[in-house]
């Protein structure tokens, strides 16, 4: 068999069990996560692998089926900097529901393989803003978009980078809260993942960590809690008297209740599940 067609379909079927595995039935995702080429924006192998408990191990060669399992790979290994679990992302962007034509932003680019499998989503008529903190990982994440018409790249804070209104915010990081440009920029119907760590990386215990899906009708803002996370802490956006409240809160568990996103302080005790500085979310 040529090669190039082998691993069309090694891409398949990875992007079949990736889905299955967070019981994502959208069949857009699937091909999105088939048709972009995870070897293309990791760099040159051999990989580095995550095996929990264990730390990184090399992949035998720089043959790219390596890169179609449903594993962690890392991206500076160094600072434990990864490209995230595929069926974790799955499961995100399935909640974010990028469509056709749609306008994304994504802070906490990395080098931008997730963010390419939006773009797909969102097609030629739709667009991707890439916010990327690091310098180094933005220089990587703009030569790999180089010539792409829909996708912009941009160096800085994803906390204060402001963008025209956005249809999906994916936030690609651990933050203690929300930051008013995120909630602000949210279009009328968009969703905004957020997910909220107690403790800073690394912390491998995803009790620690939740990804809340944020959509907002007009100045109301709805929660759902849609999973657990571990994830790198989002620069700027880490306070650590909210940190604590979060730990707290983690601790007396509840979170399937949450329900809403308040941009004040003004939540009775008893209907809020976290409280930062100026925002609560609540139960009802």
């Amino acid at each position: 068999m040529h090669r190039k067609s082998e691993l069309d379909i090694i891409r398949r079927a990875y992007a079949k069990q990736v889905t299955a595995a967070v019981g994502v039935v959208d069949r857009r995702i699937e091909a999105a996560f088939a048709a972009v080429h995870r070897e293309d924006f990791l760099g040159r192998g051999p990989w580095q692998i995550v095996r929990w408990g264990i730390g990184y191990r090399t992949t035998p060669s720089r043959d790219p089926v390596y890169l179609y399992t449903d594993d962690v790979v890392a991206i500076l290994p160094e600072r434990n900097l990864n490209n995230g679990q595929p069926s974790l992302h799955a499961h995100l962007i399935a909640a974010a529901a990028p469509r056709s034509g749609q306008h994304v932003v994504h802070v906490g680019a990395g080098v931008g393989y997730y963010t390419a499998i939006m773009a797909r989503l969102v097609g030629r008529r739709g667009r991707v803003t890439a916010i990327e903190y690091d310098p180094g990982l933005a220089t990587r994440l703009a030569a790999n978009f180089a010539g792409a018409r829909n996708i912009r790249v941009v160096q800085g804070d994803g906390a204060r980078v402001e963008f025209e209104p956005a249809n999906v915010i994916y936030i690609n990081a651990g933050a203690t809260g929300p930051a008013d440009v995120w909630l602000d920029g949210l279009a009328e119907g968009g969703r905004l993942i957020l997910p909220v760590t107690a403790a800073g990386f690394p912390n491998r215990d995803a009790r620690r960590g939740a990804v809340f899906q944020i959509t907002r009708r007009n100045e109301d803002f709805f929660a759902t809690r849609i999973s657990g996370v571990a994830i790198f802490p989002c620069a700027g956006m880490r306070d650590p008297e909210t940190e604590h409240a979060l730990d707290t809160a983690f601790e007396k568990g509840r979170l399937q209740n949450v329900t809403r996103l308040y941009r004040h302080n003004d939540v009775p005790e008893e209907d809020c599940w976290v409280r930062g500085k100026g925002w609560c979310l609540a139960y009802r």
